[in-house]
């Protein structure tokens, strides 16, 4: 099969295509004949050498395909709801910028009504991590307000979508006028660009000094403690990135005084039952928005999987809204 593969750790051009062996899937697998990647910042993280594959993992970067299955666990698929020929998309732990991707059949979703295969890769590693992370660890209820930083990352369209068909109010960080016009065209009810006004002090204006009920970070660093300063009581951070830096300076006692909660994750390193645990949480709760339109793929740009280089590119200089994807 053809694939992309990090020829050594560096800047984009280190990325090349290659030939590899065919995957075969094992217990518990489903082999997906790939017509699309989705590209993520974990994946420049993986090309610069900084985000260790799993054990047991693909070193092929790629944390999302769709496609269709063409080889599986017959048990598997069962226990999934899916069966061979259906198309999906997937969230796998690595090798998924390849023709032939391997992913636990209970880490599939069918291809939502009316959506292309492209669309369909753009979905998994950011609807995955939103759900776990907004969801699931921050509990976001219908009628609390979320500050979603980077509003039009593959991330931040998800999010404020997301949230917004939950019965949420969105406020989103973006870095330009036009980035903040593009999150409030998504559903966002307030948008603040950050190279321009200070958000912590925006949001308490916004929301008349109650402050946000979840905040979901990917800066870290400095941006922590006044993210807790625009908390509401019993607020909840929930941080998933960290690149503004892993070292943060805040006031421990207001943390105790508002009954602030501070969580992080990855996914990636996670379990394949907990995985699918949120695969099937999606598939109840999110995959019907999606059907509905209520929530839509973002995606800016579509490169051949050749191109992978020019798509990673365009990642690191922050110039996209919305999701990148490697077409096969």
């Amino acid at each position: 099969m053809k694939a992309i593969e990090i020829s050594s750790y560096g800047a984009p051009d280190v990325l090349r295509l290659t030939e590899r062996p065919s995957p075969a899937a094992g217990a518990g697998e489903v082999l997906i004949r790939v017509a699309a990647s989705g590209v993520n910042r974990p994946d420049v993280l993986q090309r610069k050498g900084h985000y260790p594959v799993p054990p047991g993992a693909s070193d092929l970067p790629g944390l999302e395909v769709a496609g269709e299955i063409v080889e599986g666990d017959a048990a598997a698929l069962a226990v999934a709801g899916l069966k061979l020929g259906d198309r999906v998309c997937a969230l796998v732990a690595g090798g998924g910028y390849a023709e032939l991707c391997v992913a636990p059949a209970g880490q599939c979703l069918p291809v939502p009504a009316g959506l292309s295969d492209i669309e369909a890769a753009s979905l998994p590693e950011t609807f995955f991590t939103v759900w776990s992370n907004v969801f699931d660890r921050a509990r976001l209820q219908p009628g609390e307000t979320l500050l979603i930083q980077g509003g039009t990352s593959g991330i931040g369209v998800t999010a404020i979508q997301m949230a917004k068909a939950a019965g949420a109010t969105v406020i989103a960080t973006a870095g330009s006028d036009e980035k903040c016009a593009a999150c409030v065209a998504l559903g966002a009810d307030h948008a603040i660009n950050y190279r321009q006004q200070d958000f912590a002090v925006e949001v308490l204006r916004v929301t008349e000094g109650r402050g946000v009920n979840v905040v979901l970070d990917m800066v870290a660093g400095s941006y922590v403690a006044r993210e807790l300063s625009c908390l509401a009581e019993d607020g909840r951070l929930a941080i998933i990135a960290v690149q503004g830096g892993v070292e943060a300076q805040f006031d421990a006692g207001m943390v105790l005084r508002r009954r602030l909660t501070i969580s992080g994750s990855t996914l990636r390193p996670r379990s394949v039952a907990f995985k699918s645990a949120i695969a099937a949480a999606l598939r109840a709760n999110v995959w019907p928005w999606l059907a509905e339109g209520r929530v839509k793929p973002v995606i800016h740009q579509v490169f051949p999987a050749a191109q992978a280089a020019q798509a990673h590119a365009l990642m690191e200089s922050n110039q996209h809204i919305g999701k990148l994807v490697l077409s096969w």
